[in-house]
């Protein structure tokens, strides 16, 4: 009975630590709302049949952020997620997220972020939105510094020109941007 105590206490504080992060990080990784929930309940349930013994809570966030990424690709390669096409095309809105991450959800950005090929988009997120430098995206993606420095490079290259392309299918003939609100 302790013991139970015990996990269900440090699964809800690893929750609040980190819920979100592993939420934006499998949905980043499987750009499905609903993919996404169940991916981060799937890796919080983890560290209670799992020994690892935690030095800090570094090495706890560390280890969720691999999880989560496992599981992501765990997801990919199941031979549901091969053979069932999803019927509910549009996102749900997301509740659990906080105002701002649901305004980054809706522009551009996320969008040309999500059109990145997977290792890619990971390396940017862990990067850009996660904080992560590049020794540390290797130790947790198990690849050299220069190959996330690479990835990374490529993926600014690739969002640089899609981003670009989008804004001049917005423009209008004389390179204005569309009226918003009676302004430009």
């Amino acid at each position: 009975m302790e013991t139970s105590l015990k996990a269900t206490a440090f699964i809800e504080r690893a929750m609040d630590s980190w819920g979100a992060m592993v939420y934006r990080l499998a949905l980043n990784q499987t750009r499905s709302p609903h993919d996404a929930d169940d991916v981060a309940q799937d890796v919080f349930l983890k560290p209670l049949n799992d020994p690892t013994a935690f030095r800090d809570d570094e090495h706890l966030k560390a280890w969720l952020i691999r999880v989560t990424v496992n599981r992501c690709k765990e997801l990919r390669r199941s031979a549901w997620k091969r053979r069932v096409d999803a019927t509910d095309t549009a996102s749900p809105k997301l509740a659990n997220i906080e105002a701002p991450l649901q305004e980054l959800f809706a522009s551009n950005v996320w969008e040309a972020v999500n059109r990145l090929p997977k290792q890619l988009r990971l390396v940017v997120h862990l990067h850009y939105f996660e904080g992560y430098p590049v020794e540390e995206i290797a130790r947790l993606t198990r690849c050299n510094p220069a190959t996330v420095r690479t990835r990374l490079h490529r993926a600014r290259k690739k969002l640089k020109l899609d981003l670009e392309q989008e804004a001049k299918r917005e423009t209008d003939e004389y390179g204005r941007l569309p009226l918003v609100d009676g302004r430009r």
